[in-house]
């Protein structure tokens, strides 16, 4: 059948090559029925290009639906609303509304639909560019706003900024009883524009002008101290796979004789990225398996060069830690390539495709679940970790990490 269709094609190039040379003028009359024809068949495309994709998506291995629902309430509703309501409408706005609607009546918390801003800023954070900001983790501290962690290379660490510094006043306003979110909210802006920010560094208060920048936030960090090797993955990228490798070869080049994987308050990320960070560890073995009901849609294995196998690890994990996060988690405790120490994980244990919506906007779907090497999905129960231990609040104020010790203790440090 494909020789017949690609002889029938050659067939009709040729005959079109015996026109053109033959030079014969085209009539008025003919030109204008091919110019009506192209239209009529433009338009029938545009409004059926879903019934198109729905009856050739198979053949190219995409998924698609032809099937139209009854929006004749809806039209309604807006008819009502627009002819009774006191105010201005946003049409667009009331668009999106109905969008969001659609998708959350689904009754899927991971089926989500997102505005183009929100796009933007889900696909931003999932590359780790967070747009303007000056590259530091804040966080609650002792009741107060605090930075966290400074990141290299950005402008934080460059004006001077520390871990452990108060911050006081954002834009001269007292961050007393403020969240994270809100003083966050103020920190960032666009790049090139400032913020100041009052320091309470012990008994010393100063005041720093930050200029924003962007912020590309690496989504691994390493370091080695005493021959123990420690891993801390933020989010799980397009560039962790890469990222972890690396700091697995300087592990092994520095001679460390221990790993610690911090995987607390990784909310997770791409799949592929997880094998990639199994793969440290396991030889050519099941990472995960993709299932549609009962059917399954995909097995994905690990590598065949396990840079870390064999050398004693834990994985720290919290109840922040899911997807991606538990995928690793879940496949390196199945076959006892590490221990688990912390608190009981979040219990994600489904896929998302995000698919790309006409002017920006985009819908996140729940296309699988996934199962742990010994088949288990873990959503809503989470990982149970092999010894369990918490960090309070109290903890961080005093600057201790009882996670951090347990996981010493388990490697038999």
């Amino acid at each position: 059948m494909s020789k017949t269709r690609l002889g029938f094609r050659t067939h009709l190039i040729d005959r079109f090559k015996i026109k053109h040379h033959s030079k014969k003028p085209i009539s008025s009359s003919t030109l204008f029925v091919a110019m009506a024809l192209t239209l009529v068949i433009g338009y029938a495309v545009g409004v059926n290009h879903y019934r198109i994709e729905a009856a050739i998506g198979p053949v190219f291995g995409y998924n698609a639906h032809s099937g139209d629902i009854d929006l004749s309430s809806l039209q309604q509703t807006y008819n009502q609303l627009a002819a009774h309501y006191d105010g201005k409408l946003d049409t667009a706005a009331l668009i999106q509304g109905a969008n969001r609607g659609l998708v959350a009546a689904a009754g899927d918390n991971y089926t989500t639909y997102f505005s183009p801003k929100e796009a933007t800023d889900f696909n931003n954070g999932l590359s780790g560019n967070i747009g303007g900001g000056i590259g530091a983790e804040v966080g609650i501290k002792n009741s107060k706003i605090t930075i966290i962690k400074v990141i290299k290379d950005n402008p934080a660490i460059k004006a001077g900024l520390l871990a452990n510094d108060v911050i006081a006043k954002i834009n001269d306003q007292a961050t007393d009883g403020w969240t994270v979110d809100k003083a966050v909210g103020l920190i960032r802006g666009d790049d090139g524009t400032t913020v100041k920010l009052t320091i309470l560094r012990g008994s010393d208060t100063k005041d720093y002008t930050i200029t924003r920048a962007i912020i590309n936030n690496p989504s691994v960090d390493s370091s080695v101290v005493n021959g123990v090797g420690t891993l801390t993955i933020s989010r799980f990228d397009s560039q962790t796979g890469d990222l972890a490798k690396a700091a697995a070869l300087d592990f092994k080049k520095q001679g460390v004789t221990s790993v610690i994987l911090d995987l607390r308050d990784n909310s997770g990320g791409y799949v592929d990225a997880a094998v990639d960070v199994a793969s440290l560890w396991l030889d050519n073995k099941v990472v995960v398996t993709e299932r549609s009901g009962d059917v399954v849609k995909d097995t994905l294995r690990s590598g065949s060069n396990p840079i870390l196998a064999g050398l004693p690890t834990v994985v720290l994990v919290n109840g922040n830690t899911a997807s991606a996060s538990e995928i690793v988690s879940g496949a390196l405790q199945d076959y006892k390539a590490a221990k688990l120490v912390g608190d009981k994980t979040f219990g994600k244990g489904s896929v998302q495709l995000p698919i790309e919506l006409d002017g920006g906007a985009l819908v996140k779907v729940t296309v699988a679940r996934w199962y742990t090497p010994n088949g288990n999905n873990i959503s809503q129960q989470g990982l149970t970790p092999d010894v369990t231990v918490s960090l309070s609040q109290s903890d961080v104020d005093k600057g201790i990490d009882p996670q951090v010790d347990a996981a010493k203790k388990a490697l038999g440090l």
